[in-house]
Order: structure tokens, then sequence, then C-alpha cells
């Protein structure tokens, strides 16, 4: 029993920390950092491999089974957390502010480079903020509008580069 426990506890963990490799590296390779994705890669078939061939040393073995399918779950969310607290890349936040006056000087004296796009929406003219950023800075931007403009429009995108522009500083650190 403790043998099948301990079985089960190894091939769960591995699966999570072979699967969570895996999500990181996706977005690593996503985002152009393919060297970083390269060496994840080499932990994640090893740990894979180790994995899989313990369940398939007993593959009639259900619990090895459950556990092997736990780990893999675990792995896809516990990933995302590790790609979610690291925070690597740029991101375009676009802001469609409801009417406070003194947003753009706000943020660009935060040291964020902003553009304004003339708009019209239903209610009529607006002004579409665009506004390019390292992903770790976007806490910021939304706590900056939860305090100034609560029913400001916001939406978020991921970039995989950014060349030139006001914010040199994002483009020098590649």
């Amino acid at each position: 029993m403790w043998g099948t426990l301990l079985g089960c506890i190894l091939i769960a963990g591995a699966r999570i920390v072979d699967v969570s490799c895996a999500t990181v590296r996706t977005l690593m390779l996503v985002r152009g950092k393919r060297k970083i994705a390269a060496c994840i890669g080499l932990l994640e078939a090893t740990v894979y491999v180790l994995a899989l061939g313990k369940v398939m040393s007993d593959i009639s073995s259900i619990p090895n089974i459950i556990a092997y399918a736990v780990g893999f779950s675990s792995g896809n969310y516990i990933g995302s957390m590790i790609e979610d607290k690291i925070a690597i890349g740029t991101i375009m936040v676009q802001v469609i502010p409801s009417g406070f006056d003194n947003v753009v000087e706000d943020l660009r004296s935060m040291g964020y480079g902003v553009t304004v796009v003339n708009g019209f929406g239903k209610d009529g003219p607006r002004e579409v903020l665009d506004i390019s950023m390292n992903r770790k800075d976007l806490p910021k931007i939304y706590g900056y509008f939860k305090e100034k403009d609560c029913n400001a429009f916001i939406t978020v995108m991921d970039t995989r580069d950014i060349k030139g522009g006001y914010l040199r500083d994002i483009t020098d650190r590649k």
C-alpha cells in the first residue's frame, strides 16, 4: 500500500513539474524567448519520460493512471500561475476612459508612452488610449483606473515584440 501511495505521489509530482514546464515553455516560445524555452524543454522531457515510464511499468494500475491525470491537470493550473507571477513580456493596453480629464497626462507622468486615437462610440466621440508596457506593470494600470476612473473600458493584448517609440527601456532590455 505505501509503495502504491509513494508511486502515485511521484507520478503526480513529476507530471505537475513537466506540465508546468510545458506551459511556461510554450509561453516563452510565443514571446520569442527561444533559448529559455529550449532549457525548459530539456527539463520537461526528462521528467515526462520518468513519469511515463513509471505509469507504463504497471499500466493496469488505476491509482497510477489517476495520479498521472491529476498531475497533468494540476500542472496546467500551476504552470499558468507561475507564468502570471514571472510576467515576462510586453503588452498593449487599450483604454477608453469614461471622461476623466487628466488620464493622458497622469499616465505619461508615470512613465508610460500613451498614443491617443479619436474614436466614436455609441454615445459619441471618445478617446482611445494605446499604452505599450511590460506585463509586470499591468497591476499599476489597473490600480490607477480603479482609483481614478473605475468605469474606463480596458482591454489587454499580448505583444510579441516592440521596436522604437517612447518606451526605449522596454526594447533595450531584449
